[in-house]
């Protein structure tokens, strides 16, 4: 099965197949072990190994490895050809809601509305569990809208800032 997975900016081709995997086209030898009961997971690559942990959110998945979490999409070889017919256009676009990834409060507000964006310019900063967070574009795009200011308090999935794609 082939598998498009994007870690944080990175897109990389996945094929697992019965005698191993490939990674852009690369063979590397691969075994993950999940922790009964835990969102842990021990992954192993050639000669590395890591434990990571591996959490559901409304955006996705996240993988937290080392402390510093990255989104992560995974999406299917037919999955990707349904959306290219569908004219659905790239899950990674800048169009769209960014939400608050975890309940906080809201320190600053880095954009306004009409300013162009790159991706991986900061949106927001959001304090949560006395760390600061920040909040980055996913890809470039034009802010259409945002929906907090410093000081405020958020919920999990609170709209925090809206994005229109570029084009």
């Amino acid at each position: 099965m082939k598998y498009t997975v994007t870690i944080g900016e990175r897109t990389v081709e996945v094929e697992v197949r019965g005698d191993g995997v490939l990674v852009d086209g690369e063979a590397i030898r691969a075994h993950l072990t999940t922790v009964p009961r835990t969102p842990l997971r021990h992954l192993a690559l050639d000669s590395r190994a890591s434990t990571l942990a591996l959490l559901r959110s409304e955006e996705g998945w996240t993988v937290h490895l080392a402390g510093v979490p990255w989104p992560v999409t995974v999406e299917d070889e037919r999955t990707r050809q349904l959306r290219a017919l569908t004219g659905q256009g790239n899950r990674g676009a800048a169009g769209g809601m960014v939400r608050a990834p975890m309940p906080g409060l809201v320190l600053r507000v880095e954009v306004e509305v009409g300013q162009e964006v790159a991706a991986g310019a900061g949106l927001a900063v959001l304090e949560a569990m006395k760390m600061e967070n920040e909040i980055k574009a996913q890809a470039a795009g034009t802010v259409a809208a945002v929906h907090v200011v410093a000081g405020q308090a958020v919920e999990k999935g609170a709209p925090l800032v809206e994005l229109r794609a570029e084009g």
